[in-house]
C-alpha cells in the first residue's frame, strides 16, 4: 500500500495542471491523473480500475515519479518518446536558452520549430524537456549597481556588536521614508474559474509621503505624514521618537544616506543639549540592510494589493492606520517578515543581465 501525501504542493499542482491540459499527450495525462489519485488515498487497484489499466502499471508509474519526478513520467517505452529532439538538438537548445534567456515557452517553442521543424503542441511536454535539460524559470533579483562587500560586512559586524552590548536603557530603531501612490495594485489570487476579476482603477497621480521608524524589538512604530520628505521632516520624526521613549538614555536610529539626513539643520538639532538620539548610517546602495524597507513591502501587501480606495484621503487613513496601529498590535504576526537577518550581497554570485 502506497502512503498518501508523498507529493509536495508544487508537484501536486503541476500534476493536476498536466492532467487537465487537453493538448498534452493522452498517455502522459493518464500518468499524471494516476499519481494524483494515488496521493489522494486511492489504492493501485482502484486507480487501475478507474483508468482501465492493470495495477502493476500504476505501481511502475509511481516508481518513475519517485525516482525522477515529472521528468520520469515523460519517458515512454518502445513505440515513442516524449522528446522530439535528438541529443545534438537538445544541446543546441540548451545553449540558446542560456544565451538568449527567453521569457516564455511560446518563444522557446517558436525557436525549436524554426530551427529544427519540431512542433510542441503541448506546453507541459516542452516544460518537461526544459527541466530535463537542467533549465528552470527564473525571476531575476534586482540588485544595486554599486555594492561594496567590505562595507556591508563591516556594518553588520558593528550592528551585531551594538546589539550584544545594548543596555536596558537604550533602544535601536530603523528609519526611512516611503511614498505610496493612490493606485490599485493588481496581485494574483485564487478564485472560481468562471469569474473574471477586476479592480476599479484610481487616478494614480496622488501620493502620500510618510517618514517613519520601527523598533524591531517591540514592533512599535513612529509614522508621520508630511508634505515633503526633507531635513525638517527628519527632525519631526526624531522628535517623535524621543517623545515616545522618555525614559531611555540613548536611542540609536539607523537610516540611509539621503542628503536630508545629513543636512546641517539636522546636525544642529542633534547637537542641542539633552538630545538622546544617535544616528547610524547604512552603507550606500544597501536597502537590504534596512529592515523598514521590508515593512513597506508588508504594508503594500495588506493595504494596496487588490484594494481600491475612492479618495486619496481614505487611502492615507488606511495606510497610516496599518503602520501606526495594526503593525504594533500584530507584531508577532509580522516580525518574521521584518527582520534584521542581514546578508551580504555580492554581484559576483549573480549573472547580471544587460
Amino acid at each position: 500500500m502506497i502512503c498518501t501525501g508523498f507529493l509536495s504542493e508544487v508537484d501536486r499542482t503541476d500534476l493536476i495542471e498536466l492532467a487537465r491540459d487537453g493538448s498534452a499527450a493522452h498517455r502522459l495525462a493518464r500518468r499524471a491523473n494516476a499519481l494524483v489519485l494515488l496521493d489522494s488515498g486511492w489504492s493501485c487497484e482502484k486507480v487501475a480500475g478507474a483508468l482501465l489499466l492493470d495495477d502493476d502499471t500504476i505501481r511502475r508509474w509511481h516508481g518513475l515519479f519517485i525516482e525522477d519526478g515529472l521528468e520520469g513520467l515523460t519517458r515512454f517505452e518502445a513505440g515513442g518518446s516524449a522528446c522530439l529532439m535528438n541529443d545534438e538538438q537538445q544541446e543546441k537548445l540548451k545553449a540558446w536558452v542560456a544565451a538568449a534567456l527567453p521569457r516564455s515557452t511560446r518563444q522557446i517553442g517558436g525557436w525549436i520549430e524554426k530551427e529544427f521543424g519540431h512542433v510542441y503542441a503541448g506546453r507541459s511536454g516542452l516544460i518537461a524537456l526544459l527541466h530535463r535539460l537542467g533549465l528552470a524559470y527564473h525571476k531575476p533579483k534586482v540588485i544595486p549597481r554599486k555594492l561594496d562587500e567590505d562595507k556591508q560586512k563591516a556594518f553588520i559586524a558593528t550592528y551585531e556588536k551594538l546589539l550584544n552590548s545594548l543596555p536596558d536603557d537604550e533602544a535601536v530603531l530603523f528609519a526611512d521614508a516611503v511614498h505610496p501612490t493612490h493606485a490599485a495594485r493588481p496581485a494574483g489570487c485564487w478564485a472560481p474559474s468562471e469569474e473574471t476579476l477586476a479592480i476599479e482603477q484610481t487616478s494614480g497621480r496622488q501620493r502620500i509621503n510618510i517618514h517613519g521608524a520601527v523598533d524591531l524589538e517591540t514592533g512599535q512604530t513612529r509614522m508621520i505624514e508630511v508634505e515633503t520628505v526633507d531635513a525638517a521632516s527628519t527632525i519631526r520624526l526624531l522628535e517623535s521618537i524621543e517623545a515616545f521613549y522618555p525614559m531611555l538614555v540613548l536611542i540609536h536610529v539607523f537610516l540611509d544616506n539621503a542628503r536630508y539626513h545629513h543636512a546641517r539643520i539636522v546636525q544642529q538639532w542633534l547637537a542641542q543639549p539633552g538630545r538622546r538620539i544617535k544616528l547610524h548610517f547604512i552603507p550606500p546602495y544597501c536597502p537590504h540592510l534596512n529592515p523598514i524597507e521590508r515593512l513597506w513591502g508588508v504594508m503594500h501587501k495588506h493595504v494596496t494589493h487588490n484594494k481600491s480606495y475612492a479618495t486619496c484621503a481614505q487611502f492615507a487613513d488606511v495606510t497610516l492606520e496599518f503602520l501606526r496601529a495594526k503593525v504594533p498590535r500584530n507584531w508577532p504576526r509580522f516580525r518574521d517578515s521584518v527582520t534584521d537577518n542581514f546578508r551580504v550581497i555580492s554581484p559576483a554570485t549573480f549573472r547580471v543581465m544587460t
